[in-house]
């Protein structure tokens, strides 16, 4: 977070999102020259170019665009495991998930949930503090973002957060929430834009092996799917309060440049990071390194590193790629042997995939059919598809969906068939029927968000 201190907004500086199209400009109306006018003058909603630091704005997730490549994945596992629970409720509090929203929306904490609250239904949950009662210490929490060319919001704060929101159990990319307004550099060229964002530290350009990268291989939404893991940034989350504090006016991605500095201390590949009792040592070892730490310090949370391990035996993993695919590719695919991933992809025309070989598509879109028939695997994950998806008679994994698998946007009908593998099929949106038959086991969904399906959804699928 930026060291800046908050300011409250200014009387109607107030944005709100999807109103108005970034950089619209309303021209004058008459016979003669028209005189275009000042697209930020007035007192209603403005456009995001508009937008001036300290100001709070209401978004949409599905519009935020990341700042670095990679997340913690085990500390986005921990927040879902305690959002998917019923540990808070049964203390007699409110589920974490909201106790967080109400934070990074500016305010304060979750007062109350009546049963069945969603985060996409904030008339279902109250915070501690009113929505125009913000103060300058509810302000600070909030996370932040810059405007850039275009009125594009780039988020500099919260993508563990804001991901965990939208991969939750009530998340989409239509959740929405307020952020804190940085600074506005809309005026700026792109290459200005990204000189000026790395000269003053507000984008992370390392990936999962802290080898540097170019602003070209940022993910350009949120979603699990489109970041890379890094274990050391979950690493210094397990030992936040124990081996560091976070500071007050804490920069940007100050917990990478921690874990940075952990990877010349410990190897993560020599512990078993699935197992409680390796990865507890890990943590205390690593606490040990950061701070002074009494030897028998207690490291862990109550339940927090297991809640995290817990979620994560729900992912289901993918196979190691033998063929990748990146960028744009025309023509018919046809996966004969091995593994192909498209990975951010855009691939233009039919995808088969024969008997025995396995397809992984993340972060990617596909205009075609996909067929696969026989296949050793299927995942897809975070992914556009136009045109109809069949997987059948698979004989390992098909996942479109679900745990640490960004849900898809499919237009057109899917059929899954006689699968032998199992099948995960969760909070996807289809355009078109869904036929589900003769997979053993019967396919599964959530837990979480429903599938959003409009068509007929029939045999096994007829209650996904």
């Amino acid at each position: 977070m930026n060291g800046s201190r908050a300011r409250l907004p200014r009387r109607g500086a107030l944005l709100l999102a999807g109103v108005l199209a970034a950089g619209t400009v309303v021209a004058g109306a008459g016979t003669g020259a028209a005189a275009a006018a000042d697209p930020c003058a007035g007192t209603g909603p403005l456009p995001r170019a508009c937008a001036q630091p300290g100001d709070l704005i209401d978004v949409t997730l599905g519009e935020l665009h990341p700042t670095q490549a990679v997340l913690g994945f085990d500390q986005i596992f921990y927040k879902l495991g305690r959002y998917g629970s019923d540990r808070d409720e049964a203390a007699g509090g409110v589920n974490k998930r909201f106790d967080e929203w109400c934070e990074t929306n500016g305010q304060g904490e979750a007062e109350s949930a009546r049963p069945g609250a969603r985060l996409d239904d904030p008339s279902s949950f109250t915070c501690t503090v009113p929505l125009g009662k913000e103060t300058p210490e509810t302000i600070a929490p909030m996370k932040t973002a810059v405007v850039g060319p275009g009125g594009k919001l780039y988020l500099t704060d919260g993508h563990h957060t804001l991901t965990s929101f939208l991969e939750g159990p009530d998340g989409s990319p239509a959740t929405r929430i307020r952020l804190r307004v940085t600074d506005n550099f809309s005026a700026l060229s792109p290459s200005a834009f990204w000189q000026r964002m790395t000269a003053e530290k507000k984008v992370w350009l390392r990936d999962e092996n802290n080898r540097p990268l170019t602003v070209n291989q940022l993910p350009d939404r949120l979603g699990i799917t489109h970041f890379r893991d890094d274990p050391y940034r979950s690493l210094v989350y397990f030992t936040r309060d124990i081996g560091y504090e976070v500071p007050d006016g804490a920069t940007e991605f100050l917990e990478f440049s921690w874990g940075a500095w952990l990877r010349g201390e410990h190897d993560t590949g020599a512990y078993d990071l699935t197992a409680p009792g390796p990865y507890l040592d890990l943590v205390k070892r690593a606490s040990k390194s950061m701070a002074a730490l009494a030897p028998d310090a207690v490291v862990d949370e109550p339940g927090k590193l297991a809640e995290a391990l817990d979620y994560k035996a729900r992912v289901q993993a993918a196979p190691a790629c033998t063929t990748r695919v990146t960028g744009p590719r025309n023509g018919p695919l046809t996966v004969t042997a091995g593994v192909t991933c498209l990975d951010r992809a855009a691939q233009r025309g039919p995808v088969v995939v024969r008997p025995g070989a396995a397809l992984v598509v993340t972060g990617s879109t596909l205009d075609g059919p996909v067929q696969a028939d026989g296949a050793a695997a299927v995942h897809l994950c975070g992914s556009r598809v136009s045109g109809p998806v069949s997987v059948s008679r698979a004989t390992g994994p098909v996942r479109i969906g679900g745990p640490g698998c960004t849900a898809n946007t499919v237009e057109g009908p899917v059929v899954l068939s006689g699968n032998t593998g199992g099948v995960r099929f969760a909070a996807n949106t289809v355009t078109g029927p869904l036929v589900c038959s003769a997979n053993l086991p019967a396919p599964a969904a959530g837990p979480g968000r429903a599938n959003e399906v409009r068509g007929p959804r029939t045999g096994q699928c007829a209650a996904l």
